[in-house]
C-alpha cells in the first residue's frame, strides 16, 4: 500500500500502460515462467497462518497514511478456515485505534527476485476499507534507505468508496503520486466483493506487468538509460496482505462504521519463479 495516495491526483497518473506490441514490451518475450511454484500457501489448515510462511507487521501509529487501525497477531483478526486465509478489519477499542485488522508479510519466509506472483481473493466491501495485495523491498539498498526509494509494487490495492475499481501502480524515487509522476492503472470490476478474483504480477528484470483474472491492465518498462531512481526492482521483495481502515486514501469520504466487520478471503498464494528461455 502505498505512502499516500492522498488525493485524486493519483487518478490523474494511472495512465501509463505501455502499449500492446511496443518493441520494449516485445523484449520480455526471452524470458517465462515456470511451471510450479517454487512458494505458495493453499491454506489447506486450519488456525493462525502458517508461521513458517508469513510474519505480523503490529502497531496502530497509523502507518505514515494516517490509517486508523491497530495491526495485531490475534487470530480474530487473521485465520484460517475452509480452505481460506480470511483477514478481519474489525470496530472495536484497540491499542490507541478504534478499528483493529491484520497485516501479513513473508519478509524473511518468502523474499523473491523476479516472478509470478498469483493471488486468488475476494475482497471487502464498504466506505471506509482500503485491502492490498502489495510488494516491498526486503533490504534498503538505494537512496534514503527507505520509501520510495526502494521500491513498491501494488498487485491490487481497492478502496471501498470507489466499490467497482481495482488499481495497480508501481511507485519509486523517481515515480510517485508524491511529486506527481505516479505510474499506474486501474480496471472497472462489478464483483470484486462477491466474488474471487485472481491478482497477479509478472516481474522481470525488464518489465512489471500487473493483471486481473490473466488480463494485464498496466506494464512497467525499464526504459533504457534507467538507474536504480527509476528501477529499483532488481532486489528482493516480500509479499504483504492487509486491510487498511480509513487512511489518507481509503477514508477520503470517511468511513462506515455500520459496516463492520468486514474481511479480505485468499483462496491462495503461489509464486513462480523466472526462468530464461533456452
Amino acid at each position: 500500500m502505498s505512502l499516500a495516495f492522498i488525493t485524486i491526483l493519483a487518478n490523474v497518473f494511472f495512465c501509463c500502460a505501455q502499449p500492446e506490441g511496443s518493441i520494449l514490451a516485445e523484449k520480455s518475450d526471452k524470458y517465462e515462467f515456470a511451471a510450479s511454484p517454487s512458494w505458495r500457501d493453499e491454506f489447506d489448515y486450519s488456525g493462525k497462518p502458517d508461521p513458517k510462511k508469513w510474519s505480523y507487521d503490529l502497531g496502530d501509529d497509523g502507518w505514515g497514511n494516517n490509517e486508523l487501525e491497530n495491526y495485531t497477531d490475534k487470530i480474530e483478526n487473521a485465520k484460517v478456515e475452509n480452505g481460506h486465509l480470511i483477514i478481519e478489519a474489525i470496530k472495536e477499542k484497540s491499542g490507541k485505534a478504534n478499528y483493529s485488522s491484520a497485516r501479513l508479510v513473508s519478509k524473511g519466509k518468502g523474499d523473491f527476485t523476479y516472478g509470478k506472483f498469483e493471488i486468488r481473493a475476494k475482497l471487502p466491501k464498504g466506505r471506509g476499507t482500503w485491502p492490498a495485495i502489495w510488494m516491498l523491498a526486503s533490504g534498503n539498498d538505494y537512496g534514503n534507505k527507505g520509501w520510495p526509494d526502494n521500491g513498491e509494487i501494488d498487485i491490487m490495492e481497492h478502496v471501498g468508496f470507489d466499490q467497482n475499481k481495482i488499481h495497480g501502480n508501481i511507485h519509486t524515487k523517481a515515480f510517485n503520486h508524491a511529486i506527481g509522476t505516479n505510474k499506474g492503472n486501474n480496471v472497472i470490476v462489478e464483483t470484486v466483493s462477491d466474488e474471487f478474483h485472481t491478482y497477479s504480477c509478472e516481474w522481470t528484470p525488464e518489465s512489471i506487468k500487473i493483471l486481473l483474472d490473466g488480463k494485464d491492465y498496466f506494464t512497467f518498462t525499464k526504459e533504457p538509460g534507467y538507474d536504480w531512481s527509476q528501477w529499483p526492482f532488481d532486489k528482493p521483495f516480500h509479499l504483504i496482505l492487509n486491510i487498511a481502515v480509513g487512511g489518507n486514501w481509503g477514508g477520503q469520504k470517511g468511513v462506515d462504521d455500520s459496516i463492520f466487520p468486514r474481511k479480505m478471503e485468499i483462496d491462495y498464494v503461489r509464486v513462480y519463479p523466472l526462468v530464461e528461455k533456452k
